[in-house]
C-alpha cells in the first residue's frame, strides 16, 4: 500500500525536465485578489466616499513597460460600492505609496503635499548651491543663526524647569492653610454678627409683647409640669379603685351577701308564755343577721319536730 502523503516522488533514470512543455500565459494576465483600499477616495460617478481600509475583491495585473529599479508596478481594479463604477489605482514604489489612476479622486493629501513641497525646496536649494558659492555661505549663516536660536530656546526651557523644580511645596501648603483659616474666621465672625442681630430683634419683639400684656389683664397660665403624660392612663389611681363586679353578679346577685338573704327566711313567731307578771313577752328584734339566722333555724327545727309528733300520733 502506498503512502498517502508523499514527500519524495520517483524520477526515472531517463527523466529530462527540458522535455516538459512550458505553460504559456499572457503577460497581462489578471488575478483576483482580496485587498483593502490604501487611501480615502471619492467616486467621480456617484460621489460615494470610500474610506481607507474598505475591503474589495480586486483584479490585479502587471503594468507593461513600467518598472522602477527592476521592481514591477501593479494595477488594481475595484468597483464602487454604490454605483459599481470601475476604479483603478497602481503602486508607486518610488514614494512607497499608491497613485490614483481612474474613476475616483484621492482625499486628505495634505501631509503628502507638504512632504512633496519640502522635497522640492530641498532640491532647488541644492541646485542653487551647486552653481553659486555665495549662496552656500548665506545658507550656512542662516543655518547657524537658526541653530543658535534653537539652543537659546532650549536653555530657557531648562531654566524654567529648574525654577519649577525649586518650588517649596511646604510653603505653598502653609500659605494655603493660612488663607483657609482666615476665610473660616471671617465666616465665623459674620455668623456671630447675624446671631446677635437676630437676638436683638427677638428681644425687641418680646419687649413689645410684654408692654402689650401689661395693659391687658393677666391670664392664668397652665402649669406645664401638671400636664398629663401619654402614659398616665396606664397608671390607675388608687382612690378610684372599686371592686369589679362580674356579669353573673350583676344579673343574679352575690350569694355571700347576708343582708340580701335576710329577707328570704321567715321567722316563726313564738306563742307568749304566761309569766309571773301575767304579761306577754315579745320576741327580740332582729338587730343583726346572725341573730335572725339563728332564730330562723330554731323556727325550722321546731316545725320539723311538730310534724314528726303528728306523724307518730
Amino acid at each position: 500500500m502506498s503512502e498517502r502523503k508523499v514527500l519524495n516522488k520517483y524520477y526515472p533514470p531517463d527523466f529530462d525536465p527540458a522535455k516538459i512543455p512550458k505553460l504559456k500565459l499572457p503577460k497581462d494576465r489578471q488575478y483576483v485578489v482580496r485587498l483593502m483600499a490604501p487611501f480615502n477616495m471619492r467616486c467621480k460617478t456617484c460621489g460615494e466616499y470610500i474610506y481607507k481600509g474598505k475591503k474589495f475583491n480586486a483584479r490585479k495585473e502587471t503594468v507593461q513597460n513600467e518598472v522602477y529599479l527592476g521592481l514591477p508596478i501593479f494595477r488594481f481594479y475595484i468597483k464602487c460600492t454604490r454605483c459599481l463604477a470601475e476604479i483603478t489605482f497602481k503602486t508607486d514604489p518610488e514614494n512607497t505609496d499608491y497613485t490614483m489612476e481612474h474613476g475616483a479622486t484621492r482625499n486628505f493629501q495634505a501631509e503628502k503635499l507638504l512632504e512633496e513641497e519640502e522635497k522640492r525646496m530641498q532640491k532647488e536649494r541644492e541646485e542653487e548651491e551647486l552653481n553659486n558659492p555665495m549662496k552656500v555661505l548665506e545658507n550656512r549663516t542662516k543655518d547657524s543663526k537658526l541653530e543658535m536660536e534653537v539652543l537659546e530656546n532650549l536653555q530657557e526651557l531648562k531654566e524654567l524647569n529648574q525654577r519649577q523644580a525649586n518650588v517649596d511645596f511646604e510653603a505653598m501648603l502653609k500659605q494655603y492653610k493660612e488663607l483657609e483659616e482666615e476665610q473660616r474666621r471671617k465666616e465665623q465672625e459674620e455668623d456671630e454678627q447675624e446671631m446677635k442681630a437676630m437676638l436683638e430683634q427677638a428681644q425687641n419683639r418680646r419687649l413689645l409683647v410684654d408692654s402689650d400684656s401689661d395693659e391687658e389683664p393677666a391670664k392664668p397660665r397652665a402649669n406645664p409640669t401638671a400636664q398629663t403624660k401619654p402614659t398616665d392612663i396606664l397608671q390607675e389611681d388608687p382612690q378610684s379603685k372599686r371592686p369589679r363586679t362580674e356579669s353573673w353578679e350583676r344579673s343574679v346577685g352575690k350569694l355571700s351577701t347576708k343582708a340580701q338573704l335576710a329577707g328570704l327566711v321567715a321567722r316563726r313567731r313564738q306563742k307568749p308564755e304566761p309569766g309571773p307578771d301575767n304579761g306577754v313577752e315579745t320576741a327580740p328584734s332582729t338587730g343583726s343577721l346572725p341573730a335572725a339566722a339563728a332564730t330562723s333555724s330554731l323556727g325550722l327545727l321546731g316545725a320539723y319536730e311538730d310534724s314528726e309528733d303528728s306523724a307518730s300520733d
